[in-house]
């Protein structure tokens, strides 16, 4: 997928869309590894911290976890959002 960059939406954004929508669509399922930050960064021709902010944000919807020294995967339930 490419990002448009003539698009208002945030960068990141659009790779977090990106992410989700292989999520709902059962490409990516519960518990399976989200690409990493230097597959991201290839894949989408966009910067590191662009990576970053795009799983920072399937994080705090609850579409993935990260787990320390492991990596970040989908979430058992994506979607709902972790509680405080």
């Amino acid at each position: 997928m490419d990002v448009d960059r003539f698009d208002p939406t945030p960068i990141y954004k659009q790779v977090a869309t990106a992410l989700r929508d292989r999520i709902k669509s059962g490409e990516l399922k519960p518990r399976d590894p989200i690409p990493s930050e230097s597959k991201m960064v290839a894949d989408y021709d966009v910067a590191r911290d662009t990576a970053r902010r795009a799983i920072a944000l399937l994080r705090s919807e609850g579409w993935v976890v990260t787990l320390p020294q492991r990596g970040t995967f989908v979430s058992d339930s994506p979607g709902t959002p972790p509680s405080s």
